[in-house]
């Protein structure tokens, strides 16, 4: 797998601030270049599905366990 250019820890942060601060990191990167999100809202899963979805972004790993989801994003390209 591609390095993580970037991390974010959106641990502890309720809905929709994990995805808003995703979409930030983003808008910060490069093309290409992929973001680790980790985030304790169950609720997050079904939003990163569904902004990957619409935005075109790729999600290449969408993973949880009894304390924490993690998403790793790559960034479209423009």
């Amino acid at each position: 797998m591609t390095d993580i250019a970037q991390r974010l820890d959106a641990s502890g942060l309720d809905c929709p601030l994990p995805l808003l601060k995703a979409k930030q990191a983003l808008n910060r990167m490069q093309s290409g270049e992929r973001l680790e999100v980790v985030a304790t809202d169950p609720g997050s899963q079904r939003d990163f599905d569904a902004f990957c979805r619409q935005s075109g972004n790729i999600l290449h790993l969408s993973e949880h366990d009894a304390q924490q989801y993690r998403y790793i994003i790559e960034k479209r390209a423009d």
